[in-house]
């Protein structure tokens, strides 16, 4: 038996750019001219060394496309970390978080009592910048006389209203630090989940920094009369003097501003998303309110129960029933209600127009 050598003129690499951008190279030989496939076909019987099989083009573009998703991995793992759910003990999310929660001091003057015009309203409020600015709740510091801001480290310092808005129940309101001062993290509501472990931090009653632990109950919950925002609902204790001050998950990250209880029950309180929040600071800062468009109309969706009451012939919309003379929806010619009717001991006025799309426009337009 002849051994022979392979003739290294007679094998070329032909090299081509894998999925990686050519920074490694897959090569594919193969015979260089026909004389050496005659001699393999007619020539003497020859042992050759053992070589693993040519690496064609589509294995090399697998092989490639392999290191590329491995490099994507490796920038994605620190990411997929962080979006993993917290667990960090709740001593120390409070350790993390309090030292931004402050006691806020309202003075208000109540002409309903000669004998007492002044009253001092306690609530609670987190820094969100190391300017000074507190995010808190506007029933705590609306028609205030004076504010006093209570730091975590028995500081007190007067403070400014920046802006409010009664409708969603939020107010933003500054204080000269003097001292750099811890600020909380602003956490992301859309992404809490009924069973969620959530703690409230504040001065209920004014015992100052107190913490109350519990589960996020509900979440977009609707409360005719008392918010025009849809609320997260929590069990976790929340008392008078905890308004204004934060909601916070395991992650140490604020979820919501602490609004209100329910006298009506126990374990139940109401929370502001702190995605509301977010979308409203910077109007608040820069002209101290939210400016909201007014149709100047007021009706009621029509749904399934409407359907089942009225009896008649319905499409899904907004039934007009009343428009305030001059409003924007009075220019437009929308008419309302003319017909009063009395269901079931509820009252609708029947009639009017019902709309069943609006234009998107700003605030500003006309």
């Amino acid at each position: 038996m002849i051994l022979e050598e392979e003739d290294p003129e007679a094998v070329v690499e032909r090299r081509g750019e894998d999925a990686v951008g050519g920074a490694r190279r897959c090569g594919k030989r193969e015979r260089q001219t026909e004389e050496h496939r005659e001699k393999a076909r007619h020539g003497p019987i020859i042992a050759r060394r053992p070589r693993l099989p040519p690496r064609a083009g589509p294995w090399c573009m697998i092989r490639g496309m392999r290191r590329l998703a491995l490099m994507l991995l490796s920038l994605l793992a620190p990411g997929i970390a962080d979006a993993q759910p917290c667990s960090e003990p709740f001593a120390t999310v409070f350790e993390r978080v309090s030292p931004a929660v402050v006691s806020i001091q309202a003075t208000k003057l109540n002409p309903s009592k000669p004998q007492r015009r002044f009253e001092a309203i306690v609530g609670s409020g987190v820094v969100i910048e190391r300017d000074g600015q507190v995010l808190t709740n506007a029933h705590v510091v609306d028609g205030a006389a004076s504010l006093t801001v209570t730091l975590d480290s028995g500081r007190k310092a007067p403070a400014r209203l920046l802006g409010l808005d009664t409708l969603l129940d939020l107010a933003l309101i500054r204080f000269e630090t003097g001292a750099p001062l811890e600020v909380a993290r602003l956490g992301d509501s859309s992404q809490l989940r009924v069973g969620d472990e959530v703690a409230a931090i504040g001065n209920p009653i004014g015992l100052e920094q107190t913490m109350t632990r519990g589960i996020v109950s509900g979440l977009n919950r609707l409360l005719p009369g008392l918010s025009e925002q849809a609320l997260i609902q929590t069990d976790a204790p929340i008392n008078p003097g905890n308004s204004g001050g934060p909601l916070v998950d395991r992650c140490g990250s604020v979820v919501g501003i602490n609004t209100f209880i329910s006298e009506e029950a126990q374990s139940i309180g109401f929370s502001i998303p702190i995605n509301v929040a977010k979308a409203v600071l910077r109007e608040l800062r820069e002209t101290g309110r939210i400016v909201r468009p007014w149709l100047g109309m007021q009706g009621r969706e029509v749904d399934g129960r409407l359907y089942d009451l009225i009896k008649l012939p319905l499409v899904p919309g907004y039934l007009v029933e009343l428009v305030h003379p001059g409003s924007p929806a009075d220019r437009a010619g929308v008419r309302g209600g003319t017909t009063a009717v009395v269901v079931q001991g509820e009252e609708y006025l029947l009639g009017g127009d019902i709309l069943t799309s609006a234009t998107a426009r700003t605030a500003s337009s006309r």
